[in-house]
């Protein structure tokens, strides 16, 4: 039997893209195993998650540490202790220091809420709508040392209606998002993600749809 690629899932709030990946290991679709979650947040409703489907989960709060490093290096000593071989950040809000990244070197991944990199950072969605795009999205990618700046391996793509607000367009990528994100961990899982420079290749790629979309379409 072929093991199981080992994740460490990093938590601060609600989980749907833990919920996403659980469902998705549950049903077969993922070649992965939560061997941990983390919250930093003991009133994350991931944990409740997580202890609905038997997930191992733990808070390690970080008001306790004197220092974000010193909060880091306890991360590290948690996930080495798992055996951990990828690092999915599912909503997580903490800033990851060198030495966390240099632990896990191209073994992090954090989804946004956005078309990287177009629009990092929060409150992406009213970015979006006060800049005036007519399309935004998400991009799933490896962690660096910027913010929302590292390699990225697949993006999903929604459209931005006039009639818009923040709640409507969040909850339109949202559902992109838990699609997007099983499939990086599972190409990961099957060990075909090259990282050249800022580019990940997808080994065996045959390409995709080359229609344009059109927002509003040419037809109007």
């Amino acid at each position: 039997m072929k093991n199981k690629l080992k994740l460490g899932v990093l938590v601060s709030g609600g989980g749907s893209n833990l919920q996403a990946i659980i469902d998705n290991i549950e049903a077969g679709r993922l070649d992965a195993q939560i061997s941990i979650v983390i919250s930093n947040n003991a009133d994350a409703f991931s944990l409740q998650r997580c202890r609905n489907h038997n997930v191992p989960a733990i808070v390690v709060d970080h008001r306790d540490y004197t220092s974000r490093n010193d909060f880091d290096r306890h991360l590290i000593d948690v996930l080495r202790s798992y055996d951990v071989e990828l690092v999915v950040m599912a909503g997580f809000m903490r800033i990851l220091t060198k030495s966390f990244l240099a632990a896990f070197p191209m073994r992090i991944m954090n989804i946004h809420p956005a078309l990287l990199p177009a629009f990092p950072g929060l409150h992406v969605q009213k970015q979006a709508l006060d800049y005036g795009v007519r399309f935004s999205g998400c991009t799933v990618h490896f962690a660096d040392g910027g913010v929302d700046t590292g390699p990225i391996i697949i993006q999903a793509v929604v459209p931005v209606f006039d009639e818009d607000n923040e709640e409507r367009l969040a909850a339109r990528i949202l559902q992109e998002e838990h699609k997007i994100y099983s499939r990086a961990i599972q190409w990961y899982a099957e060990n075909r993600l090259e990282v050249q420079g800022r580019k990940v290749l997808l080994k065996g790629n045959r390409g995709g749809d080359i229609r344009a979309q059109h927002n509003p379409p040419l037809s109007e």
